[in-house]
């Protein structure tokens, strides 16, 4: 990195700082500040004078001090070594910087994001001189882990001729493998290449959403399911298990990547995910759940500005794995404590605030961030997606505040969290009534022609039954139950019985932490045989009092933890036991 002086240090206010006598200077440039080398961002340029954004610590800077260019934007390194690493918001290698540092991370500390040192066994493509090489394109690969095949792409901004490619063997990330042939002169193609964070890294098109992201949770995949390549948001008060829920998705969805960004969050919960996820298995490997996940940590006591930028870090290394070909998921959790990092930053540049001191281009940032998901074509000729799953931490559990607001605007999906079922220990805690996705007519295809053509009915009916409970609920808080007729008392017996059988899911049980979708499917079939055989029993004299006795009904509510997800008779089994004890019930009142 060639520096050059480009200015001086005119005032400090925290991670601001303005800067006079600044010249050959451009927006958005990678900038070191004093001697002891602070990274920072130039956010605002003037005749003169800039405003620059400091990722780090501002303790012991003072007016005078020199400010060094770059010639760069703020950009990450893209290549073979990510997967399994653990970084901070500006892409620094934790574990790096801890072998190298004291207890602390030192201000100013400089550690390349990608092992200099580590030879990668490179296979080229057959490629000859005088091919054509474009933006993107694929030119070999790289065993990354076991499971994932790390395809070396050129950077997006390439066009030109090839006249040379290295022959298969071992290379560092700096090695030269091929010469290409520009406008501007000879430019050599290494195993890496650098990308600016707050620029998508372009594609050829948008693929309509049509293939859901199966995450294992009945809750979601059944009734409020999320398309490879869509957004959801997350909302939650503190303690409702937004965290549990995204290392749920994590570990079990169907994404060959996983990009989990901890923006914000105290410092003992990304503790907690730095420790636990090492120890994780891959349910599809058998091997550590690190072979396919990428950690960033920028916890709440970690420089304000660097958090605002660990998002932008997170979602441009999602972009590299999906111009490969591969499907990823990216966590954010919490886009809350990213949007009032903004409102900080806002402040201590004295911009007029909008609602609830939050800046007025706060909705531009959330909609900039949300739309960088999608399922594309690559320029390669690839298809891959990335889908964002963003965790919202409303203050006191407020849906209504802007955060939460600005983001439904820009979701298609909605996991809404509900403190009653939290505190009732009901868990997943995702609200059916506040909840919802715009996503059921783009897989209901799927489903119907993987797993069953009446999903979509059924899916529908379990929704009405919830709905009409509700109703039922209010009428039976004022006059209580005995007031309803034994047609209406079935519909709530029939809704809690859906609700601990089949929504509620036990994380820590071997069988029930993960349902495939012909098991929920075969589930809510058993439940729908209850609720259709007993309504027609009820009607022809069967009491309430009856059904609840058929033993086999304790059977049903314990099927999740007892029949396995391969042991698809069991539930056949389940569903004829539950058949016969109704026709013998019926015969009775025949």
């Amino acid at each position: 990195m060639n520096e050059r002086i480009i200015g001086l240090v005119k005032r400090v206010n925290g991670p601001v700082i303005e800067a006079m006598d600044v010249s050959d200077a451009m927006m958005l440039e990678l900038v070191r500040v004093g001697e002891v080398r602070l990274v920072g961002e130039i956010i605002k340029l003037e005749v003169e004078s800039a405003v620059i954004q400091v990722y780090e610590d501002t303790t012991g800077i003072a007016p005078g001090d020199n400010i060094y260019g770059s010639d760069m934007p703020l950009s990450v390194e893209l290549g073979p070594g990510l997967i399994g690493t653990i970084y901070d918001g500006i892409q620094r290698p934790l574990e790096e910087i801890f072998k190298i540092s004291d207890q602390y991370i030192e201000r100013g500390i400089q550690c390349p994001s990608l092992d200099r040192d580590k030879k990668w066994h490179f296979i080229p493509l057959d490629l000859e001189a005088g091919f054509t090489v474009t933006g993107s394109m694929i030119i070999g690969s790289v065993q990354e882990t076991e499971r994932v095949e790390h395809k070396i792409l050129t950077p997006p901004d390439m066009n030109g001729t090839l006249i040379s490619i290295m022959p298969e063997g071992d290379y560092t990330v700096e090695e030269p493998i091929a010469l290409v042939e520009t406008q501007s002169g000879e430019k050599q193609l290494f195993l890496m290449h650098r990308w600016p964070i707050r620029s998508s890294r372009p594609v050829t098109e948008r693929i309509p959403l049509s293939i859901p992201l199966i995450t294992g949770q009945r809750v979601i995949d059944t009734l409020f399911p999320i398309a490879k390549g869509g957004t959801v948001a997350i909302p939650g008060g503190f303690g409702t298990g937004k965290t549990m829920i995204q290392h749920a998705i994590a570990k079990w969805c169907d994404a060959a990547i996983i990009v989990y960004i901890g923006c914000g969050e105290r410092g003992n919960e990304m503790t907690d995910v730095l420790t636990e996820f090492p120890k994780l298995v891959d349910p599809f490997t058998g091997r550590s759940l690190m072979e396919r996940t990428i950690l960033i940590a920028n916890t709440s006591n970690m420089p304000v500005s660097a958090r605002e930028a660990s998002i932008y870090t997170g979602v441009t290394l999602a972009e590299y794995y999906r111009d490969q070909g591969f499907h990823v998921a990216v966590m954010a959790d919490s886009t809350s404590r990213w949007a009032e990092a903004l409102r900080e930053l806002s402040g201590r540049m004295e911009e007029m605030p909008a609602e609830e001191g939050f800046p007025a281009y706060l909705p531009t940032r959330i909609a900039e961030f949300y739309e960088r998901a999608g399922f594309m074509k690559t320029l390669s000729g690839q298809t891959g997606s990335i889908s964002i799953i963003g965790a919202v931490s409303p203050p006191g559990g407020d849906f209504s505040e802007p955060v939460t607001q600005h983001t439904k605007r820009f979701v298609r999906c909605f996991w809404g969290l509900d403190r009653q079922l939290a505190n009732a220990r009901h868990y997943p805690a995702i609200s059916w009534l506040d909840s919802y996705s715009e996503y059921l007519d783009e897989v209901t295809p799927w489903w119907e022609e993987q797993v069953g053509t009446s999903w979509v009915q059924n899916r529908a009916e379990i929704m009405e039954l919830l709905q009409k409970e509700v109703r039922l609920l209010q009428v039976v808080k004022l006059v209580g139950p005995d007031a309803l007729p034994d047609s209406q008392r079935f519909i709530i017996e029939v809704c809690t019985l859906f609700k601990n059988a089949f929504l509620q899911q036990n994380a820590f049980d071997d069988i029930d932490r993960y349902s495939t979708t012909p098991k929920q499917m075969k589930m809510m079939e058993i439940i729908l045989t209850y609720w259709r055989r007993g309504y027609q029993a009820i009607r022809r004299g069967v009491t309430l009092v009856k059904l609840r006795r058929i033993k086999v009904l304790q059977d049903i509510v314990k099927m999740k933890f007892a029949i396995s997800n391969d042991d698809l008779e069991g539930f056949d089994k389940l569903n004829d036991r539950l058949e016969r004890a109704l026709n013998q019930l019926e015969s009775i009142y025949v």
